[in-house]
């Protein structure tokens, strides 16, 4: 008997944690995404010891895990506001702490952009950041860092940034997750489906820096710009300039496979990830 894949989405908790669970389930995934609250304000409130508990119990029940929060978009690390640097350390603790409490692997985050100040001008505050972040949370929960797409001075663009956090920080706790959209908008692909750009195959980029180990998710989506755009707009899976067989390539490339892969599409309702991304998605896997 092959290895259960590990297939899911992106979705709200608006009607609730265990709601979530409920959601993903129904629309025929085993593991999930979620934000630990509105993504766009910087209101924390943790849940209850029996809200949480229940989710786990739910989750167990269910067979669905792994489980990641994602981190408000709000937040930048590599900001010069001193405010702004010390809400985002502060609600990255939050979603950590939120985390061990439900059971999450970990919490995926966007670091930021440094404003056109450059990465050399960023980069020490962003490893004693991450330092400290890391010193004031739970032991069992990791710290992702997602790969960006490139725009307006994004961390994270180049995975030469990922491996810098990771050897300057020390801490085993520190993963990534690979988005498809947003590696083919930095200008990386994979060498078989893109012959002219071997050079920039992201998996074998991820070997020499070996960051291969360290890679805990895949977000599978689309894109509707072009190939090194630098812009981050997702699109429903095969509709996108990646399309079907990009996709294909990713979700079944030998070192990936293994990962949860998790949807965040617009939805062809135009309501979200759904159920028909989450059907292709999982023909897909089934190549």
């Amino acid at each position: 008997m092959g290895v259960i894949r590990r297939v899911g989405a992106h979705l709200s908790i608006s009607g609730g944690f265990k709601q979530a669970v409920e959601s993903i389930v129904d629309k025929g995934g085993n593991c999930l995404q979620i934000f630990s609250g509105s993504p766009r304000g910087w209101q924390m409130k943790l849940p209850s010891k029996e809200e949480a508990k229940s989710f786990r119990d739910l989750c167990e029940e269910k067979d669905v895990k792994p489980i990641f929060i994602h981190a408000k978009y709000l937040i930048n690390l590599a900001s010069d506001k001193t405010r702004l640097v010390e809400i985002s350390k502060q609600s990255l603790i939050h979603d950590l702490q939120a985390g061990e409490m439900i059971g999450a692997k970990g919490v995926i985050v966007h670091l930021g952009s440094h404003q056109g100040r450059g990465w050399q001008a960023s980069k020490q505050q962003l490893v004693r950041a991450i330092k400290d972040i890391l010193r004031s949370t739970p032991k069992g929960i990791e710290l992702i860092i997602e790969n960006s797409a490139g725009q307006k001075g994004k961390i994270a663009s180049q995975l030469e940034e990922i491996r810098f956090l990771f050897q300057a920080v020390g801490s085993k706790r520190l993963g990534w997750c690979l988005d498809s959209c947003h590696a083919w908008a930095a200008g990386y692909s994979l060498g078989k489906v893109r012959q002219s750009l071997i050079q920039n195959d992201i998996v074998k980029e991820a070997e020499r820096l070996k960051l291969l180990d360290r890679l805990g998710c895949v977000h599978v989506n689309d894109s509707r710009d072009e190939f090194g755009s630098g812009r981050d707009r997702h699109e429903n899976l095969g509709k996108g300039k990646l399309g079907l067989e990009g996709l294909r390539a990713y979700v079944n490339h030998s070192k990936l496979k293994h990962l949860p892969m998790i949807i965040e599409t617009p939805g062809f309702g135009g309501l979200g990830p759904d159920k028909k991304n989450l059907d292709i998605l999982k023909l897909l896997v089934g190549d």
